[in-house]
């Protein structure tokens, strides 16, 4: 019986055909990471070759046999063969031997609880969890299960889940000979999550491939929740690379899910599902410090494995432990190796109709197919786009004909994301109610191209695709940096060789990720508009107040960006909204005064100290501070806009040093733009009071030839590589190195301008910086340069 019944500390990863890639991972943790802190609840097996004796001895080879041969003859459905073979193995008897070792094993386990502690009954496949194949859900796992008698009969509905309709499909996709795999199943010691929180956790961000992160889902109450998609769960990013400083936090984005409901057990031991409390719903699910401990832990498992895991955990809520339940490799985008990136971009656009958690970067087009239940799939067409509450893995065969999918709820690691990722689908999930406000019939496009966030447009949208070679780029003496404004995109062009971030908008942050005016969340009781009250009390949900949530929100997304380069450089933009632009945000309209020509009004450094705007850039301050001491991005440099005089940069500089930004003091540099001529001619003073340049060409432009930049009818007239442009770039340039301080430039000129290009590198420059799809075109225009240049 030795062979049939195994200990998880008796096996480890060589273990895989004995039993199962789930129960070899699980054991080979508790032998090798125990000592490290990482808790694995402990359990035993039944190995594959007990499944096998099960089989052989009630006589079931020769029906698995036949049924699978009519399957592949077409002489019965899937759905048919699939059924008679679990009805089979429901009702055979177990061998009494085998039973009485099982419940021995059970009854060792209660030892140190007490009669009937509860388990989770988990299958694990000999060909599950492997680096091209995850299997993932394809057999069945039960929890909370309480008693010897119980325990075996979840563990035969476990053998009978290796013939599930979706288990059959997915080994036939990935052409896994039927009767060769066999099925162990895990008997392991729950974890009382159910008055805790569960999830899962991934050891690169799933989205990019980008392997500096680790992603975390959680959500109250049993995992199923999370890893089934059946809430909308919370979401935490953490940067590796700081995780061993315990001077910092390295949480790089904390997202508040609605986590409407959990999955719970009941006195009598049954597992119920019920809405999760309304204080529990605004408040997250995991202390900091328990989003640090799982990602060290993830750091670690990643490290022992040697290649990027997808990992589930479990919080006691009785004991405050956190525990590690399951560990399999990444089998998305660890295969990925291609030195070509592919990427869509919307040509029109359409109406929004809902949005949600962006899964892939594709778009994609066709007809919404609304659907509540797989067993409805026969009128789902080839090439829809399926809208759905959630899915399953018997949604499976259904997902593989569709061409984008579409879901209420889950996040970014439940089953439709997984799986979508697996079959190459751009997906949508955690939209709330896509399928009340998708119409069903509808023609619609899933852009997935826009950032983290997805959108559902009405009707067939034009779009294009393009593939970028990333390969064998040159190097260069010039740095060729990136433009960005949100750490989703950075972390999209991981791939791409470049010298850090150039310029980080940080009013694209608060446009789209804070989307309240600074000031509306200092003096709330200012806004009169009650749509705009709740708008704000909506965004700041799961915060103390106003002013935390700004902090906290801007500063992850610093620090986002930031770690996707560091530890190069990236160059942070304070904020440089227009005053119409400001206006637009929630609660702006109060404050942000009627100018007629905003794009040379009350913008830039002027706002930083004046009593209208002040309280609002302390906030900023209070992000950057945290972003560089506190999450421990000191590659972040914060950069000035649209300073008009000296004397500005000095009020400037002492508002930064109130908030205890003092330049030189922690490594701290400022840089400012140059893109007024008065930033040019008085440059030696401004070299004097910054430790670098950036020379933004399009407002340069702008004020050298007193062109509108947004003028329809001058556009013809405007051009950066106008000499009078080009002599003060020139002339900048010069006074940047004669004063010892860096210079580059941001814009879009040098791309769509290889004499451009070639001007900056005869001039010196240091650095160019530019959107992330010409950083490929303009390495090679600046490598020609610097070659001709000698």
């Amino acid at each position: 019986m030795a062979t049939e019944i195994r200990w998880l500390d008796e096996v480890g990863i060589g273990d895989i055909p004995t039993v199962g890639g789930k129960n070899a991972s699980l054991g080979e943790m508790i032998r090798t990471l125990a000592s490290e802190g990482i808790r694995v609840p402990d359990g035993f097996a039944i190995t594959a070759d007990g499944y096998r004796r099960f089989v052989r001895e009630a006589g079931l080879e020769p029906q698995i046999r036949d049924e699978l041969g009519k399957l592949q003859r077409g002489e019965a459905s899937l759905s048919e063969v699939g059924r008679t073979l679990r009805t089979a193995i429901a009702r055979a008897p177990w061998p009494p031997d085998l039973a009485d070792a099982v419940q021995q094993a059970y009854a060792r386990l209660c030892e140190r609880d007490g009669e009937d502690v509860p388990v989770a009954v988990r299958s694990s496949a000999t060909a599950e969890d492997l680096p091209d194949a995850s299997f993932a859900g394809q057999q069945e796992t039960y929890l909370h299960v309480r008693g010897a008698d119980a325990v075996l009969d979840h563990a035969r509905r476990c053998f009978a889940s290796l013939f599930t309709d979706r288990a059959i499909t997915y080994r036939h996709h990935k052409g896994f000979d039927h009767q060769e795999v066999a099925l162990s199943v895990g008997i392991q010691r729950m974890v009382r999550s159910d008055c805790g929180s569960a999830g899962t956790m991934f050891t690169l961000d799933t989205e990019t491939g980008f392997r500096g992160v680790v992603v975390i889902d959680s959500s109250y109450g049993l995992g199923e929740s999370v890893v089934g998609g059946l809430v909308n769960p919370d979401e935490f990013r953490v940067f590796k690379a700081l995780l061993d400083d315990p001077a910092v936090a390295p949480i790089l984005d904390k997202r508040l899910g609605n986590k409407e409901t959990k999955l719970v057990v009941r006195d009598d031991g049954h597992t119920e599902r019920v809405r999760t409390p309304a204080a529990d719903r605004a408040a997250f699910s995991l202390t900091d410090a328990h989003i640090l401990q799982l990602a060290r832990w993830a750091v670690r498992i990643e490290a022992h494995y040697e290649r990027p895991m997808d990992i589930e955990w479990a919080l006691d809520g009785e004991t405050g432990e956190l525990h590690v339940t399951q560990a399999r490799p990444e089998t998305v985008e660890a295969r990925r190796r291609s030195a070509r990136l592919k990427t869509w971009s919307l040509v029109e656009h359409g109406d929004p109709l809902v949005e949600g958690v962006a899964v892939g970067h594709g778009i994609a087009s066709g007809t919404a197919r609304v659907l509540h239940d797989p067993r409805h799939a026969d009128a789902f067409q080839d090439g829809e786009v399926l809208v759905t509450p959630m899915t399953d893995p018997d949604w499976v065969p259904l997902m593989e004909r569709a061409s984008a999918i579409v879901t209420d709820h889950g996040g970014r690691t439940s089953h439709a994301a997984i799986i979508s990722r697996e079959l190459g689908l751009p997906a949508i999930v955690g939209c709330g109610d896509a399928t009340a406000r998708v119409q069903a019939g509808a023609e619609v496009t899933v852009s997935c191209a826009e950032g983290d966030r997805g959108h559902v447009y009405a009707g067939k949208l034009a779009f294009t695709t393009e593939d970028v070679d990333v390969s064998d780029l040159p190097e260069t003496k010039t740095r060729i940096m990136m433009i960005t404004g949100s750490p989703q995109t950075t972390f999209r062009w991981w791939r791409v060789p470049c010298e850090g971030v150039g310029l980080a908008r940080l009013e694209f942050i608060i446009n789209n990720v804070i989307r309240v005016h600074p000031m509306a969340l200092v003096k709330g009781a200012e806004v009169a508009d009650p749509e705009a009250r709740r708008q704000i009390a909506e965004a700041t949900r799961g915060y103390p107040d106003g002013e935390t949530f700004f902090v906290e929100t801007l500063s992850r997304a610093m620090a986002g960006i930031a770690a996707a380069q560091h530890p190069h450089p990236v160059i942070v933009r304070m904020s440089d909204f227009k005053t119409n632009e400001y206006a637009q945000l929630i609660g702006g309209a109060a404050f942000e005064p009627t100018e007629h020509n905003p794009m040379i009004g009350f913008r830039g450094a002027s706002r930083y100290y004046s009593d209208r705007y002040r309280a609002g850039f302390a906030l900023e301050c209070r992000a950057l501070k945290r972003a560089r001491e506190e999450i421990g991005l000191r590659n972040i440099i914060p950069m000035i806009p649209f300073c008009r005089t000296p004397e500005e940069a000095d009020k400037v500089l002492a508002v930064m040093a109130e908030h205890g930004l003092v330049r030189g003091q922690d490594g701290l540099q400022v840089y400012v733009m140059v893109e007024v001529p008065s930033n040019v001619i008085l440059a030696e003073q401004f070299a004097a009071r910054f430790d670098g340049f950036s020379i933004g060409t399009n407002d340069l432009t702008q004020l050298t030839l007193g062109i509108d930049r947004d003028s329809g009818e001058l556009a013809h007239l405007f051009d950066a590589r106008n000499e009078a442009v080009t002599r003060l770039v020139r002339q900048v340039i010069e006074v940047a190195h004669q004063s010892g301080i860096k210079v580059g430039l941001c814009g879009q000129a040098p791309s769509d301008h290889p004499e451009f290009a070639r001007f900056l590198v005869a001039c010196g420059i240091d650095s160019i910086s530019v959107n992330p799809d010409s950083l490929v075109a303009v390495r090679h225009q600046v490598a020609a340069a610097e070659a001709e240049q000698g």
